[in-house]
């Protein structure tokens, strides 16, 4: 994917850090806002495999570090969840007098419930999405009730969330009390939700009272084994693809540039896994695991030959509807594999159905061979290849 470093201001002027990752495809699906759990950041491995998930998708995410936090300006201490909310409308802002006025909103743990209180003012957005959040903003007190009494008899505390030290003071929890308030009910978007049962931070009632609050359409998907951060990059990955999915009913693809081309782009960022994209449509290339690979798609040589059948059976189908022929089905298998002489051989088995004499089935197979991929590979082709003159950002 596409990362490029973005700045914005938030209300009290300090400069918030984010990420803003795009595919390469200039055909957008949506752009997706991220709000990353309390005192998170946007580098977490979460926000970035649900963001890869996403891009590969075509959709572009913005991960931002909330005030104070990651590479964001700003005190920790002097935020609240009201501050929390206002980062969101001004990361919105940001990005759609930058770059595209964003499509869903997306929030882990006391994002998620940031967001849903975010999108009662921003009425642009289609769909939200949450993920371990809990249903009021004061369940966060959980993490540091041990300091709770400190911090009202002292002003403030230093207080330890996930293994690092914070400084809390005293207007964080009056925000929190004063922040409840369930407003889900009059947001009226399509809404997702995603929870662990096995979840030991939020538990998993605040996922039941979130679906009970919210209207139609609602959807609910259990996260089953998965902790509160989605350590296991699977569950993040997983979390990333629903998203793409589910979020196809409720969203129109943006339009892409004028200049579009149909350019096929393949990026290989980690390992050989290769994301390819063109236009609006996404694939993955790997190679398998005996070899290094993750096994997340067909290899190279394996596109090739599928390449080879699709063009093989989409030929015959053009074929046959200019002759009016009853060609109702047809199914071509490659097998690819090495000669002797080092070329590459290419053994292709065509299947037919319909209502067809043998004379015609025979002239089927005559317009196999003359398919464009089948012509290439036979006659060869050339390959300029030329190294670009911008590195990747």
């Amino acid at each position: 994917m596409n990362t490029e470093k973005v700045f914005f201001e938030n209300k009290e002027g300090s400069k918030l850090s984010a990420l803003l990752d795009k595919p390469f495809s200039s055909q957008l699906k949506g752009v997706v806002l991220f709000a990353h759990c309390f005192t998170c950041n946007k580098n977490f491995s979460a926000p970035r495999n649900i963001s890869k998930a996403l891009v590969k998708n075509g959709f572009a995410v913005l991960r931002f570090d909330f005030t104070g936090l990651g590479n964001s300006e700003g005190d920790f201490s002097e935020t609240n969840f009201s501050s929390q909310v206002s980062d969101i409308k001004y990361a919105s802002d940001f990005l759609s007098k930058n770059y595209h006025s964003p499509s869903i909103f997306l929030g882990h743990s006391l994002g998620g419930t940031a967001v849903l209180m975010a999108a009662e003012k921003h009425k642009g957005i289609d769909a939200l999405v949450t993920i371990g959040s809990p249903f009021e903003p004061n369940h966060v007190t959980k993490l540091f009730s041990d300091s709770i009494k400190k911090i009202h008899s002292k002003g403030k505390a230093e207080v330890q969330i996930g293994g690092r030290s914070f400084y809390l003071k005293k207007q964080f929890l009056d925000d929190l009390e004063k922040s409840g308030g369930n407003i889900i009910k009059n947001l009226r978007k399509p809404l997702l939700i995603f929870h662990s049962p096995q979840d030991q931070i939020v538990s998993i009632d605040n996922a039941a009272k979130i679906y009970d609050a919210a209207m139609h359409p609602k959807s609910f998907i259990s996260l089953d084994k998965a902790d509160h951060l989605l350590s296991d990059s699977a569950d993040s990955l997983y979390v990333g693809e629903t998203i793409a999915s589910w979020s196809n009913r409720y969203i129109s693809s943006l339009k892409s540039d004028e200049n579009s081309t149909s350019e096929v782009v393949v990026e290989t960022e980690s390992g050989y896994t290769s994301e390819a994209n063109v236009r609006n449509h996404f694939l993955i290339s790997d190679e398998p695991t005996d070899l290094g690979g993750n096994d997340l798609g067909m290899t190279p040589m394996e596109l090739v030959a599928a390449g080879l059948g699709a063009c093989t059976n989409i030929t015959l189908k053009m074929y046959a509807n200019r002759k009016k022929m009853t060609l109702e089905r047809v199914q071509t298998q490659v097998a690819e594999s090495k000669k002797t002489d080092s070329k590459r051989l290419f053994k292709r088995v065509i299947s037919v159905q319909g209502n067809l004499d043998q004379a015609q089935k025979s002239r089927l197979l005559e317009i196999a061979n003359k398919c464009p991929v089948h012509k290439l590979i036979s006659q060869g082709g050339t390959v300029e290849t030329s190294l670009s003159s911008n590195d990747i950002k």
